[in-house]
Formats: C-alpha cells, sequence, structure tokens
C-alpha cells in the first residue's frame, strides 16, 4: 500500500474532540515530511491549525450552504476538487461523516475510521459490576486511524503541539497566573458552584496568586464577571477574546483548573499544567489531557463512578455525590503544590 500524500480528516465537534486531534495530527505531519493534511471541521475552531505547516483547513457549515444529504454532496464536490485526496480520516463516525465516506468511496478514495470503543465503554459505565480500567485514549484511537491508512505514528507524550508560550516573559515574577474555567457542558461534570467559590476565595487571598476566569455564553461571562467584583485579584476573561486570543492568555498561565471540558485540552496544546476536576465521568474513558500527569486529576474514590461518559446522564442518585466529596481544600492544597508556593494555607 503506497504511502497517501493528501489525506482528508473529518472531525466536526466539539471543541475538546477537535483540540485531542492535534497532537496527533501534527506530529503525523512531523513524521511525514511529503504529507498534506486536508482538516475539515467547524469555523469556529481554525485558530487551533493557524501556522501548522502542509495543514489545510476547510470550515464546513453544516447548519447552512452544507446542510443536509444535499448539502454534505456540495461539500464532497468542493473537497474532491480542492484537497485531491488520496486517502481519508474519518475521526468523527457520525451520520454526516458516513454520507461524506459514502461519496467518497464510491469516488475509489481509501478510508479509515475511529472507533470508538462503545462496549468498552458501556463496561465502564454501567452500575453493576464495572470493568474499572483505563480505556486507550480517544489520541491513541485518533492515531489508529491513520495507522490503518499506512501512516503509524509514534506519540512522544512530551511534544507540545502549539508551542506558542514566550518563555522569554515566564518565570520573572513572582506572581502565579493561575486560570480557572468552572463551567462544563454537563452539569454532572461541573464542581458545586459554591465551592469553587470557596476555591477562587481562598486563592485569591494570596497575594503571589493572580485569577484568570474563562467562560462563554451570556450566562456565563454575567456569572464570572461578579465573580470578578467579589474577590481581589480575579480578572474575569470570559466574551474579551477570540479563540486565537484565548489559546494565548492560557498559553501565559503558570497552572489551570479545569472541569472535564475543552479549557483542559486547550491548555494541554500549549504545555500547561492542568488541575482537572472530574465527577460523573472519569480519566480511564480515555478522554485526559495530551502530556497531563495523572496525579493531577481531582476525584473521589466512589462506587458509582464513572456512570456517564460524556457526563450528559443525570446522576441517577439525585445528589452529585462524586463532586459534593471533593473539599475545595484539597484543590487549593494541590494548586499550592504545583506552583512550589508556600501561601500559609
Amino acid at each position: 500500500m503506497d504511502t497517501p500524500r493528501n489525506v482528508l480528516v473529518f472531525r466536526f465537534s466539539a471543541l475538546g474532540d477537535v483540540a485531542m486531534t492535534i497532537p496527533v495530527v501534527r506530529q503525523v505531519l512531523d513524521q511525514y515530511p511529503e504529507l498534506h493534511i486536508h482538516f475539515v471541521s467547524n469555523k469556529a475552531f481554525a485558530p487551533l491549525f493557524k501556522g501548522i505547516d502542509r495543514l489545510h483547513f476547510y470550515p464546513a457549515d453544516l447548519k447552512g450552504e452544507h446542510k443536509g444529504v444535499t448539502g454534505l454532496f456540495r461539500l464532497f464536490r468542493e473537497l474532491r476538487h480542492a484537497a485531491k485526496p488520496d486517502a481519508l480520516a474519518d475521526l468523527h463516525q457520525v451520520l454526516r461523516t458516513k454520507v461524506l465516506r459514502f461519496y467518497f468511496g464510491v469516488a475509489g478514495v481509501r478510508m479509515a475510521v475511529l472507533h470508538k470503543g462503545r462496549e468498552e465503554r458501556a463496561a465502564l459505565t454501567r452500575k453493576k459490576d464495572k470493568m474499572l480500567e483505563q480505556l486507550p485514549s480517544m489520541i491513541s484511537r485518533y492515531a489508529d486511524v491513520f495507522h490503518h491508512l499506512g501512516l503509524p505514528v509514534e506519540l512522544d507524550e512530551h511534544y507540545i503541539p502549539l508551542n506558542i508560550r514566550d518563555k522569554k516573559d515566564m518565570n520573572k515574577s513572582a506572581v502565579r497566573l493561575i486560570g480557572i474555567a468552572p463551567f462544563a457542558k454537563h452539569p454532572e461534570k461541573m464542581y458545586p458552584e459554591e465551592k469553587m467559590k470557596e476555591v477562587i476565595a481562598a486563592l485569591a487571598a494570596e497575594k503571589n496568586f493572580q485569577i484568570l476566569l474563562f467562560g462563554g455564553g451570556p450566562a456565563e461571562t454575567e456569572k464570572l464577571t461578579a465573580w470578578e467584583k467579589a474577590y481581589p485579584n480575579v480578572t474575569s476573561m470570559a466574551g474579551k477574546s477570540t479563540l486565537d486570543e484565548e489559546l494565548r492568555t492560557i498559553a501565559s498561565l503558570d497552572l489551570m483548573i479545569s472541569m472535564d471540558s475543552a479549557n483542559m485540552h486547550l491548555a494541554s496544546l500549549v504545555g500547561v499544567k492542568v488541575i482537572s476536576i472530574w465527577g460523573a465521568t472519569h480519566p480511564f474513558a480515555g478522554f485526559y489531557g495530551w502530556g497531563q500527569d495523572p496525579a493531577n486529576a481531582v476525584q473521589a474514590d466512589l462506587f458509582c463512578r464513572p456512570c456517564s461518559v460524556f457526563g450528559n446522564k443525570t446522576c441517577y442518585r439525585g445528589n452529585r455525590e462524586c463532586m459534593q466529596l471533593i473539599t475545595p481544600g484539597s484543590i487549593v492544597a494541590k494548586v499550592i503544590a504545583l506552583t512550589h508556593l508556600n501561601a500559609g494555607l
């Protein structure tokens, strides 16, 4: 089988899942100097791929001109003309990509498809007789798709996919920039608001910490703005920047505190340590941040965890005990340890 030269890649959503493709895509390109990758995704995610040599980004308008079967056929024709692919990597494996694979299959393009491991995940999250063991990471599953196309890749866990940190300005000040991203798509993945406010209050009281709050959407922005006013040394970044600018702000951090959410993955891409807080979901499902130390995952040892792969199932116990058991003090202590500061807390 000849090594492909032009690979078309599909991964439409969500932001965190698209972010997890970057470590693989970058290292595949590094290891195959003749290769060009044509990445198709949501227009809003384009900054993640900015400046990557031999990476060509194509925005898909799935709610507009590329909507439905007719729109997908239009997208197929555009991509076939622009990318001229000799291989296709489906990193999403949903109905839309299946339709596109059909079109490209008829055109004779060889392809490989993401294996999601649904049976393994079901065993990990079932109520009884859980198989509580580490599953392959989503990043390794992405790499397997390229392997099946004849592009095996050696993944280096120390590789920084978006190396945009300004080393000249790092570690010059005693002040430590701590990012906090307290929100997630689903409530079961969010640390209780009152407990998070305790974390913010404790860290904000320490003169050597400057806290930056991250979030999006009107409701989150309003809440973070209120927290900014309530505590010293706290600044809300919500609604103030583009994704490109936000990535650079995250890259300036000494540490990020995040849920199992996109911000964990954005910080991982730029080489920032993350303290991640886990409730209904679990790192064993394969969605841990690239290059992050497993010891920095904060989670409760509870018999019902994990109850969900994505956090989209309501807690069947009704009390989200998995989050309630995590104390604000345990999070603050881990921040102190990782920033090597004696904050007296």
